[in-house]
């Protein structure tokens, strides 16, 4: 269907691409992955509108081929009086309504061949979409995504959760050849997550879904296309089994490299010998051997493997605080509530102290992000923060804490940095690499814009973080370096988060919002409601033991012991089976 040939593609201030080549066929349901800022969502917009860029290389797109678009940030005419049903029908009601117009003019046009001609493309293209029975396809796709109940409901009253699944839908309905999808899973919460898990499960034709969802990734893709260091590799299988191969790999390197190593290391000491030698012998066979070897100790160097995708570095996420609040309470909410058009959240009570780590987890729309948002303004009669603690702040709407006007650099001078150095150097820690610091926040990814509020966040030296859905938009290393950070925070967090992996690997409990009320919920639980739901009932102990034996081989590679890690990877893999 679509075939991308040795494509190169550069801005003004940066290189995405050289010489990439991948191919999309039918049945391929595709995850895109890479870090951020590595140009997937530029890619996407070559392939939906190849004229707009200028491009070295080939791009092949079948004449026949529909491609239908769910974007990263979806809009609607707030303003429009659409109901959930109308907006998913859109496409088969304009048909619709052009062939009753058509027959209506039929009836007293003399041109009868030409609106023939318009009846039967209109039929055509009405019946290519599954129009003779659209309805009861509309009330399939809501059942599929429990989403039944908004079928009447304005579509300007949805949440932003909820209108990503209904374009997604939308689009799935008039079935096009290919779906693109920018990152549909950000800021859904797990109902709404395991509702698109479900819609990309049953849907029979080609997806390119771009995403960094860990449980996505692993429950719903049979092709990967990775994009890294402006190189692309493709993977014919799931995500788990491509991560595995990466391993794999990643060992291979490390046992060869470590052996280039020691020869390395052995020529050094011989080509030391022969200069100590050639300084009181000048023996010319002595300087050709010296010579000799300096070579071959060049080409060592030169064959040394380099692995764009193997060895991805990890960004140095770290929150540091001033002081820290011993043994204390630092937030107390006491008979809170919320309501916008409607009672959010209603006489709500808890405590957080000095140390605790805690995800409020509820629904979209349930008033989150409006309780995290009262407690860092502070103003509420509800709301009392002790007076020692140090507030910062991570909001899910960047343009809260980012000024899309200003440079990297005039944010962080606002941030209290003093030079140009000392921003670029703190600014390695998080992937920001190169003269970087003269780009305009707004030219920035989602995930990038994601970090820079991470690398404010942990220059504040807060004690208290409050932050809104920190993993929205990150690549899947920055996610995993957030977690490190949080487990190595000695202050207290309360984050909003959908990413049950975020939550589970680095919270102490959650507080979960339930019929306008929020109670506390020990972790254990909170993992055993999710798998009961979701999963099977060994599925948990299976990924536990998953991440036991990876920690093994972690610890067995740091000691170079290539013996174990073999043995151990076996292990791993029976166990991805059973996953």
């Amino acid at each position: 269907m679509i075939k991308v040939d040795h494509l190169s593609f550069s801005f003004p201030q940066k290189e995405l691409y050289t010489d990439i080549s991948f191919t999309l066929e039918e049945g391929q349901h595709c995850a895109f992955i890479g870090t951020s800022g590595s140009g997937k969502s530029t890619l996407i917009d070559i392939l939906i509108d190849p004229e707009r860029y200028l491009f070295d290389g080939k791009l092949e797109i079948d004449p026949n081929c529909r491609i239908g678009h769910v974007s990263q940030f979806p809009q609607v005419d707030k303003a429009q009086d659409t109901t959930v049903f109308e907006y998913i029908a859109e496409a088969f009601l304009r048909l619709q309504n052009e062939i009753t117009l058509i027959c209506t003019e039929m009836e007293t046009s003399s041109d009868l061949d030409s609106l023939l001609e318009k009846y039967q493309l209109a039929l055509d293209a009405f019946e290519s979409m599954g129009g003779d029975d659209f309805e009861s396809s509309i009330h399939k796709q809501l059942n599929v995504a429990n989403l039944m109940k908004l079928k009447d409901q304005r579509v300007s009253d949805l949440s932003g959760g909820e209108l990503k699944l209904i374009q997604v839908m939308k689009e799935m309905l008039v079935n096009p050849d290919l779906i693109i999808m920018d990152e549909p899973d950000v800021f859904l919460d797990f109902e709404n997550l395991n509702a698109l898990k479900k819609l990309i499960n049953s849907h029979k034709g080609m997806l390119l879904v771009v995403t960094h969802n860990r449980y996505l990734l692993n429950h719903c893709f049979n092709k990967i296309i990775h994009l890294e260091n402006k190189e692309i590799q493709e993977f014919d299988g799931r995500y788990i089994e491509y991560n595995f191969s990466l391993l794999q790999t990643k060992i291979e390197l490390q046992e060869l490299a470590f052996a280039e190593q020691e020869e390395i290391e052995r020529n050094d000491t011989i080509i030391d010998n022969l200069r100590a030698i050639a300084t009181y012998n000048s023996d010319a066979a002595r300087g050709r051997a010296l010579k000799a070897r300096v070579k071959f100790q060049e080409r060592l160097e030169a064959r040394r493997i380099k692995a764009p995708f193997v060895d991805i570095k990890q960004p140095n996420i770290s929150f540091g605080m001033d002081h820290e609040m011993g043994d204390t309470l630092v937030v107390q909410v006491n008979n809170y509530s919320a309501a916008f058009d409607e009672l959010l959240l209603h006489e709500v009570n808890f405590e957080i102290n000095s140390t605790d780590k805690v995800a409020i987890i509820g629904a979209n729309g349930t008033g989150k992000t409006t309780l995290l948002r009262e407690i860092f303004n502070n103003n509420h009669d509800s709301i009392e923060i002790n007076a020692d603690v140090k507030v910062a702040y991570l909001s899910q709407h960047q343009g809260e804490t980012l000024k899309d006007s200003n440079t990297i650099l005039d944010e962080f001078i606002d941030a209290g940095f003093k030079t140009y150095d000392e921003i670029r150097s703190y600014l390695l820690n998080y992937g920001f690499e190169g003269e970087i610091l003269n780009q305009k926040i707004e030219s920035l990814s989602g995930g990038e814009k994601n970090m820079l509020q991470l690398a404010k966040v942990g220059a504040s030296q807060a004690n208290l973080l409050l932050l809104d859905e920190p993993t929205s938009h990150l690549d899947i290393y920055a996610q995993i370096a957030l977690e490190k950070a949080i487990q190595d925070y000695k202050g207290a967090i309360l984050m909003i988060s959908h990413d049950f992996y975020s939550v589970v690997n680095g919270m102490d409990y959650v507080l979960i919002i339930d019929d306008k009320k929020i109670r506390k919920m020990s972790m254990r639980k909170f993992r055993k409601m999710i798998y009961a739901s979701h999963f099977n009932k060994d599925y948990l102990e299976i990924e536990q033991k998953k991440k036991s034996v990876e920690m093994k081989i972690e610890l067995a590679l740091k000691e170079t012991n290539f013996e174990l890690t073999k043995g151990l990877l076996d292990e791993l893999e029976d166990l991805i089976k059973l996953l």
